[in-house]
């Protein structure tokens, strides 16, 4: 199976999960092949709100490989997608494009591989006004189901990203992600809230 077949493969996971990509914008970076972030908007369903959902396309084209190994493997390895949703209207929001594309190519360009628990860290605001530099890679699985491909390779997965304040990062360095993710939970924190403030670490 070749890099143009997976892609196709992963565009249509998305297309049949969210419909067809209302806008999409490509990305390249030297040393790095093309990543594309496609849109998709869901209307509010009278329950939770519209959501707008981001989402790369082109990060699982290779697999990610251990930055420790001599060779990097062609069909072995992890591979996954970045997928960042939020409630549209309140912020320029579409300015995270670019970040995402920088955020998937970091595999690429250099070297690591992006887990669950990870943090990412763009070193500028996600979008012009964002109170977040940096994101949480969390779970798969929840939002798009993992695409198997051919054996010996692994399977897509899609890594929801979960914005970070400065205090929150800086507090998930010394915490843990779990700790994090529990201290969300309990203030009931609307992650998907492009204007929210930053939980309460103090207690």
């Amino acid at each position: 199976m070749v890099t143009d077949d997976v892609l196709a493969l992963v565009e249509a996971r998305l297309t049949a999960t969210f419909g067809r990509p209302d806008a999409r914008a490509a990305v390249t970076f030297l040393g790095a092949e093309r990543i594309e972030v496609l849109r998709f908007l869901e209307p509010d369903d009278g329950l939770n709100g519209a959501f707008v959902r981001y989402v790369t396309l082109g990060m699982s084209a290779q697999p990610m490989g251990d930055p420790a190994a001599m060779l990097a493997d062609p069909v072995r390895g992890p591979r996954a997608e970045l997928a960042l949703t939020l409630r549209p209207g309140a912020a320029p929001t579409d300015e995270v494009l670019r970040p995402l594309a920088v955020l998937a190519s970091t595999p690429q360009v250099e070297g690591v591989v992006v887990a669950p628990g990870a943090s990412l860290d763009v070193g500028e605001p996600l979008w012009r006004g964002a109170p977040f530099t940096s994101v949480l890679v969390a779970e798969a699985g929840g939002l798009v189901a993992d695409l198997e491909l051919d054996e010996p390779m692994d399977p897509v997965r899609f890594l929801p990203l979960l914005p970070m304040t400065p205090n929150e990062a800086a507090w998930k360095r010394v915490h843990g992600a779990e700790a994090l993710q529990e201290r969300w939970l309990k203030q009931r924190t609307d992650l998907r809230d492009p204007l929210r403030t930053g939980a309460d670490l103090s207690a």
